[in-house]
């Protein structure tokens, strides 16, 4: 389907009141860009307290909004530049110069897609959905892996999720039950289940995880009876923390920044056999105290630590 796409150049200082005047005229769906910086509070987590690098403010505000491709580009333009006028006597809009541009609906599911290729972690071939592994070089392989992310995270590209695949090849045994908190496109658990594992349980914050480790799993010919998923919180949720299951796993996977992981981490014991190990990933170097302080809070005992590029991940044990 295509879409038109109306961008609005205006000031951060007009953003509220501009996204209004569209959620009035029934355009609820809006895409704001700009550069007013963002704190860690602010992010809600995802950066922890370590926020990216960025650019000087230069107040200016893009705020676009989507219509059918069969929409009066003259009366969408009109009808929003009447309001944004109106705006004018009381607050700065700055150039209010809005352009039209044309977008199809794959442009944003699917074009990421011709970045991600088949590509090797250790004995592990990890090919996309998408592209013909038949033709691929898997001498010495143990696994090929077909993976589609969809809209959750988990390619095995990133250097965080390279290193959770690497410590589970290093300490899982055949049977073992896994718990991937966190699992995303369910790469980690697949895996697991490819390597010998029984069971997998995953856990994880974003619906989109469910369509996507449905899919993977059929890709690899694995039973879904083998893999069970929820959507739930398992740190403060009793319902995920019961559905789980208690001192049943050989191994709990969480590849998730270092603050998250701190939150989960005291929750961690009640779920593994004794014994068994918890592999962590996804925290950056000048994180990994605080993953180290919550696994001796929770009485775990660390075993070792691994890095790639800037990414930690931190294998403990309970005793």
């Amino acid at each position: 389907m295509e879409w038109k796409k109306f961008t609005i150049t205006t000031t951060e200082e007009a953003e509220d009141l501009i996204c209004g005047l569209l959620d009035t005229l029934g355009y609820s769906g809006v895409q704001i860009e700009d550069l007013r910086p963002v704190t860690a509070e602010e992010s809600g987590g995802l950066f922890g307290d370590v926020v990216p690098e960025q650019l000087p403010d230069d107040h200016v505000a893009r705020i676009s909004f989507y219509t059918d491709g069969d929409a009066d580009s003259a009366a969408v333009i009109s009808a929003v530049m009447s309001g944004i006028e109106e705006m004018r006597s009381y607050v700065d809009v700055g150039d209010a110069v809005i352009t039209e541009s044309k977008t199809a609906e794959e442009d944003w599911i699917n074009n990421w897609k011709a970045y991600f290729h088949a590509f090797r972690v250790e004995d592990i071939v990890i090919c996309p959905t998408w592209e013909d592994c038949e033709s691929l070089d898997t001498e010495g392989a143990a696994m090929v892996l077909r993976i589609d992310p969809g809209t959750a995270f988990g390619t095995g590209a990133h250097e965080s999720t390279q290193i959770a695949l690497r410590a589970l090849r290093k300490y899982q045994k055949e049977g073992d039950r896994l718990l991937d908190i966190g699992t995303g496109s369910g790469i980690l658990g697949i895996a697991a289940l490819k390597r010998g594992a029984q069971s997998v349980f995953g856990t994880d914050l974003d619906d989109n995880t469910l369509p996507a480790i449905a899919d993977n799993l059929r890709q690899n010919g694995i039973p879904e009876e083998s893999f069970a998923y929820c959507i739930g919180n398992i740190a403060d949720d009793p319902l995920i923390q019961e559905r789980a299951g208690f001192l049943c796993y050989d191994i709990v996977c969480a590849n998730i920044i270092a603050e998250i992981l701190a939150d989960i981490t005291p929750e961690v014991p009640r779920h593994l056999k004794s014994g068994g190990y918890y592999i962590t990933s996804g925290i950056l170097h000048e994180r990994e105290e605080i993953v180290r302080e919550a696994g001796a809070k929770a009485g775990l005992r660390e075993v070792e630590t691994l890095r790639q590029g800037e990414w930690s991940g931190i294998v403990f044990q309970k005793p």
